[in-house]
């Protein structure tokens, strides 16, 4: 059974994050509260997570300053954030959730359908990446131990292309994403969105490509894709 992506909701109100809750309890997920920037980053310290929903507007550590403690840990850095905001102050405060390491600036109220369909990407992603992570450890232990039988080598050479043809398959429905975000809209979340995407498969694409023991299986099923 794959085990449920963890989402942090980040909100020094307790109503808000009971909605937040409300709307996201559908994606059947982990849901953790946090109530302030210095409690979102000790759950930060233990537990990984697909997506963060920060709230900008809280008392003492404000969402740009948790966004910063968030993006400066080798650990946490590469987590979606989506920043929540009641207050908008034009394009200069929605530019700094970006520079700070957002991938999308929700101003409130915002329409609960998108908001759970924008955090189910994350969590899509999030889940073919641990699924990849751990066929790949399995293969490198299977490559490790595969010279002392030829016949144990095509084997480990066979699931290797199995799971570079995995790997394709989630590349081109990355793809696919991809282009939908580009149709749908040119805002600045969208390219966001996408450029998220393509740097963590191309992150997995190398790592597989490194376990090829040089049969080139990985690469030739990649180009066939």
């Amino acid at each position: 059974m794959v085990q449920k992506a963890k989402i942090l909701l980040v909100d020094d109100r307790p109503e808000n994050l009971l909605a937040l809750e409300a709307i996201l309890s559908a994606l059947d997920q982990t849901l953790v509260r946090a109530s302030s920037g210095e409690e979102a980053l000790k759950a930060l310290l233990t537990d990984d997570f697909a997506v963060i929903l920060l709230d900008v507007q809280m008392p003492g550590m404000d969402g740009f300053e948790t966004a910063a403690h968030i993006k400066r840990r080798e650990r946490t850095r590469d987590i979606p954030i989506i920043f929540l905001t009641a207050i908008n102050h034009g394009p200069h405060h929605t530019f700094r959730g970006y520079a700070a390491g957002a991938v999308d600036y929700i101003s409130k109220p915002f329409d609960p359908w998108v908001l759970r369909a924008k955090v189910s990407v994350f969590v899509e992603l999030y889940m073919k990446n641990c699924q990849l992570r751990e066929q790949a450890s399995l293969l490198r232990l299977q490559l490790e131990g595969s010279e002392k039988d030829t016949g144990e080598s095509k084997e480990s050479a066979g699931l290797l292309a199995e799971l570079s043809a995995r790997l394709a398959a989630v590349e081109e429905q990355a793809e696919a994403l991809t282009k939908q975000l580009n149709d749908e809209s040119t805002d600045a979340a969208a390219v966001a969105t996408a450029a998220h995407l393509e740097r963590k498969l191309t992150g997995l694409r190398r790592a597989l490509d490194a376990l090829d023991p040089g049969t080139g299986s990985a690469s030739s099923v990649s180009s066939q894709n």
